[in-house]
């Protein structure tokens, strides 16, 4: 796909999906079929997961993965469905402008319109104003390509239990402002379970907020309630179908049985959605 082909219409349908207390709900896809089956089941846009897509390649997290292989994987989620993909491209693969703009411009010849941009690295928490200056860099490629594309801005500031407890919303608040000044659209603060905590990140912040869902934490509705415009599942899809591998090869080697086989989908069914 050449760079413009329709993505423009896509990015414009992704932007406007972020809203707040009717969320977009992201099931995270991690290759064509876990794609398909997102989209078959009715939601109207895609986002991948990097950590599922590394996993599946046979790497660890963070970066580890060659972003050439990265984007080969994106490009074939995109080409495996209609609805706008959303890319988790981790911190950019690269700090300069160039690195940034060759991250953005492989994303949308791979088909995708937006794109996660965060702020933890192997060295930890990157220095707010470094991170603002990629966000401006990759706003900057985005509208030299003539795509708007749906910047979406994660502080991990929760999620890795940065600094003491007590002052990590205002931290948060902190470096979303300044990420949404820089060119963010959505701001994105995982490892926030607690309502009151995320009700305070929707009012201080003021822009479209991303959430990732988790056992424990608020069902769809009441983020819904509290603001919330964008809730993402992460990993945690992928993490899911290999649970049921992982305990599939444990039962059938210790107990030579496969009920863990019982009920799935069957191959006539995955080849007629293939189709």
């Amino acid at each position: 796909m050449a760079i413009g082909d329709g993505l423009v219409e896509k990015a414009e349908a992704l932007r406007a999906l972020h809203r707040e207390g009717n969320p977009i709900v992201l099931v995270n896809a991690w290759d064509a079929v876990s794609a398909r089956l997102v989209e078959r089941a009715g939601f109207p846009a895609v986002a991948t997961t990097s950590a599922g897509i590394a996993f599946s390649e046979g790497y660890p997290d963070g970066e580890m993965i060659p972003p050439a292989r990265m984007l080969e994987r994106v490009a074939r989620i995109c080409a495996a469905v209609d609805v706008p993909v959303t890319a988790d491209l981790e911190a950019g693969y690269g700090d300069s402008p160039d690195a940034l703009a060759k991250t953005v411009t492989g994303m949308l010849a791979a088909g995708a319109v937006g794109l996660n941009l965060e702020d933890f690295g192997e060295g930890g928490l990157a220095p707010a104003e470094s991170q603002v200056a990629k966000i401006e860099s990759v706003r900057s490629a985005a509208l030299r390509a003539g795509v708007p594309v749906v910047l979406n801005a994660r502080t991990d500031v929760f999620l890795a239990k940065v600094g003491p407890e007590s002052g990590r919303l205002d931290e948060a608040v902190r470096r979303g402002l300044a990420y949404r000044a820089a060119g963010a659209d959505c701001v994105f603060v995982p490892g926030v379970t607690d309502p009151a905590t995320i009700g305070a990140l929707v009012q201080r912040l003021g822009c479209p907020v991303n959430v990732l869902a988790a056992p424990g934490g608020p069902p769809i509705g009441d983020l819904a309630r509290l603001g919330v415009a964008r809730v993402s599942l992460g990993s945690g899809p992928m993490r899911a179908a290999m649970t049921v591998v992982a305990c599939l090869a444990e039962e059938v080697r210790t107990r030579g049985t496969y009920m863990a086989l019982d009920g799935i989908l069957t191959h006539a069914t995955l080849d007629e959605w293939m189709r």
